[in-house]
């Protein structure tokens, strides 16, 4: 399956399958679930990353486990709008996964620009969590917070009224 865009994505998607939310940092990759109707995101974990054929084998048995019908990558967008060699990473992964790990699954990605710094200042000033902790659970939130992002902006596609006549 192609790498395709957001507005493309739910077409391709099995019905009652969800979407895995994928926070790919240079040490870790930040992992959050849909729920079966698409409106929802739960941070699930995270995979500390080693090679290429070990992080994809574990997240082709979680695409499994959890019956994924798509995946939404994070992509670290400058500030201002440009990609740099952090996007063309998270690009080469989404595109290994396809080619070299065999994923079927469409996969699109999110604009994460400050979904890291968002749920940083989440868990201090709201949920008052130690650095220790926050370390712990920072990748698999900002996992959820893109993949709710997604969702949310295909919740928009969808409502929006069709341009056809």
């Amino acid at each position: 399956m192609p790498l395709v865009e957001l507005n493309e994505l739910v077409p391709l998607v099995p019905k009652g399958t969800r979407l895995l939310g994928l926070d790919p940092g240079t040490k870790t990759i930040g992992l959050a679930i849909s729920d079966g109707s698409l409106k929802v995101a739960s941070p699930i974990g995270t995979i500390r990353r080693s090679k290429f054929t070990k992080d994809a084998t574990e997240l082709a048995a979680i695409c499994k486990e959890r019956d994924v019908g798509g995946l939404v990558m994070g992509l670290p967008v400058n500030m201002d709008g440009s990609e740099g060699p952090r996007c063309q990473s998270v690009r080469q992964l989404a595109q290994n996964l396809i080619d070299k790990a065999g994923f079927t699954q469409p996969i699109t990605f999110w604009d994460e620009r400050l979904s890291t710094s968002a749920v940083e200042r989440f868990l201090v000033g709201e949920a008052d969590m130690t650095r220790k902790r926050r370390a712990e659970v920072v990748d698999k939130m900002a996992a959820a917070y893109i993949l709710q992002g997604a969702l949310d902006a295909l919740a928009h596609i969808s409502a929006a009224p069709s341009q056809e006549s």
